[in-house]
């Protein structure tokens, strides 16, 4: 009853908020995919109803209202078709199906429903790169069935002095080891990518790319709003010559960086990354939804992309200058560049690198966790978490948050003994840590009640982290000020004219301090303040951007003395350790 009356009583503030626009305007008139809030749930992870450690789809259901109270636009669930669970859903067996840990058909349609009933948008997350050795197509190439005798990637592989048999090449899969495997029974090696289990479709037959739209149709026609589209750029790879034979790969060139051959980092992976191609099918997929939306009206679906690539190739995920591509590439350049040891000047070079590359007419995204890597709070550092958050929120376009963060959730600790992400299974008990995903998955942490209020069973799939009796959810909704409390409202200042349509000006002062601001015309100015460093330091904004003689604190970081409301000067601003603001010109 605490947490119903707690949400009754937020809703209520809400509608307020809404209502009166924040001393300001808000801007409705846009895609509702632009400017939006995209929160990934990770389902096996999120809420468990049935009490045997996993969570499911009748688990999140109930919880699209309080995402939808937070102010999230749209959630995407991590895999949720029918799987071994070898990669925990990346090994899908049926694409047409519900894996039964998750649910059923009927259950997804019951989460559909709700969704539209609460006013968020469910998205889907879409493996095209490769399936389960266990689906039906995988076995039908086995037997050479007509149709699907090319529709995995497949070589005799070669014959060493010896006589024995080999791998087509020396390609390594992202899990170690070769990524070729022998399969007995049709005598050949198949390509994957990534675990043994999970077999590359071959995108050189057209009769693949074909049946990889027919999925992607079946699911627009249940009602989801787009998809995220995952591995994008291993998609690809450089075809066999003549004779069958593919070619091997470049060795890096400091080898001290990555010396053990089995690792997916000691190669240069010229011929089984970022084929143009890769980036071609997103523009046949762009086509595919806005055709869909043609023929069926309503809102146009979105596409999300991941891809771990340069710049440059992010750029053209967009588009060409010709055709449109995804809507959202995911921005994994300021991800995987932002360091602990990151200055100010290096994150203001990032932001800027990445909106001044982007085409014509779309938006940016800003996205800094994921279900793949370290929590944001662990990797950049706990008392820095809320400022990160900060600056997240209140850049222009597309936010993507990963469950928890809202929460400012760390990594969870997970013992060899209880791992079971693939990339950590297959390192050794000495350095699993520096490869296993699960830290990132540990189960939400709702309340302070048994497993975090995530579920009633003895055992979860992953353990519950630690902390969870004090950073939950539930006590940050009840704390009048928390890290939960300061992300609806930054939420909810994005909603405003500054914020969706404002230009952003952003500077670095030496290498601890990043200033920019937010202002759309004839509308108010907003200034951020994030200081990197654990120094109090003095500035005066006004040299920067002209505030006047006060300024109103809108929101800031937990550990921050300023309180919502307070009123500053901005000539002698303090900006305190590790502390991130949110000011307005009063």
């Amino acid at each position: 009853m605490v947490w119903h009356s707690i949400m009754h009583i937020y809703r209520v503030f809400l509608a307020v908020i809404t209502l009166l626009g924040y001393r300001s305007n808000v801007v409705l008139t846009k895609e509702w995919w632009e400017n939006a809030n995209y929160y990934q749930i990770y389902p096996r992870s999120f809420r468990d109803s049935n009490g045997d450690g996993i969570g499911d789809l009748n688990g999140i259901a109930p919880k699209l209202q309080y995402l939808k109270d937070i102010g999230f636009t749209a959630a995407w669930l991590s895999p949720i078709f029918k799987s071994p669970m070898v990669d925990f859903g990346y090994d899908i067996s049926d694409f047409y199906a519900i894996h039964h840990e998750y649910g059923t058909m009927e259950d997804f349609k019951a989460l559909i429903a709700r969704a539209k009933q609460v006013g968020i948008r469910i998205i889907l997350d879409f493996v095209p790169n490769h399936t389960s050795d266990e689906c039906e197509w995988f076995v039908k190439s086995v037997n050479r069935e007509p149709g699907y005798e090319d529709f995995y990637v497949w070589s005799n592989g070669t014959v060493d002095a010896n006589g024995r048999r080999q791998p087509p090449s020396n390609w390594v899969s992202a899990f170690r080891y070769s990524a070729w495997e022998w399969n007995e029974k049709r005598q050949q090696y198949y390509l994957h990518q990534f675990a043994i289990k999970q077999a590359d479709l071959n995108y050189r037959n057209p009769l693949v790319v074909a049946k990889m739209k027919e999925v992607m149709r079946f699911w627009l026609d249940i009602g989801i709003s787009g998809f995220r589209i995952d591995a994008l750029p291993f998609m690809f790879e450089k075809g066999p010559d003549a004779n069958g034979n593919f070619p091997d790969e470049p060795v890096i060139d400091n080898v001290s960086e990555c010396p053990d051959p089995d690792d997916w980092c000691h190669l240069n992976h010229t011929y089984t990354q970022d084929q143009p191609e890769s980036i071609e099918m997103v523009y046949q997929w762009r086509e595919l939804v806005e055709q869909y939306k043609k023929e069926k009206g309503g809102e146009s679906p979105v596409l999300l992309t991941e891809a771990y690539t340069t710049l440059n190739n992010l750029m053209l995920y967009y588009g060409d200058g010709q055709r449109n591509g995804s809507m959202v590439p995911f921005n994994f350049y300021l991800m995987r560049s932002l360091k602990n040891d990151s200055t100010a000047g290096d994150i203001v070079n990032y932001i800027n690198d990445w909106i001044k590359r982007m085409p014509p007419g779309v938006s940016a995204n800003w996205v800094l966790g994921n279900h793949d890597n370290p929590r944001y709070s662990t990797r950049l550092g706990v008392q820095r978490a809320d400022l990160f958050t900060i600056l997240l929120q209140t850049l222009p376009g597309n936010a993507v948050t990963y469950n928890g963060e809202e929460l400012g959730m760390t990594d969870g600790k997970v013992t060899w003994e209880q791992t079971v992400d693939p990339q950590g299974c297959n390192a050794n008990p000495s350095n699993y840590e520096n490869y296993s995903r699960d830290p990132c998955r540990t189960p939400y942490q709702w309340d302070a009640s048994k497993n975090a209020g995530f579920s009633t069973a003895d055992h979860t799939w992953l353990p519950v982290a630690s902390n969870y009796r004090t950073l939950n959810a539930l006590a940050q909704l009840r704390a009048p000020k928390s890290h939960l409390q300061m992300f609806m409202k930054l939420i909810r200042l994005r909603q405003l004219r500054s914020f969706q349509d404002g230009e952003l000006k952003i500077k670095a002062i030496g290498d601890d301090i990043i200033i920019y601001s937010r202002e759309a015309p004839r509308d108010e100015l907003f200034v951020i303040v994030l200081n990197l460093s654990g120094k109090r330091l003095q500035l005066n904004i006004n040299e920067h951007f002209n505030m006047g003689g006060q300024a109103e604190v809108i929101t800031s970081s937990l550990q921050s003395t300023y309180h919502d409301g307070d009123i500053v000067d901005p000539r002698t601003y303090v900006a305190e350790p590790y502390v991130g603001v949110v000011l307005v010109k009063f």
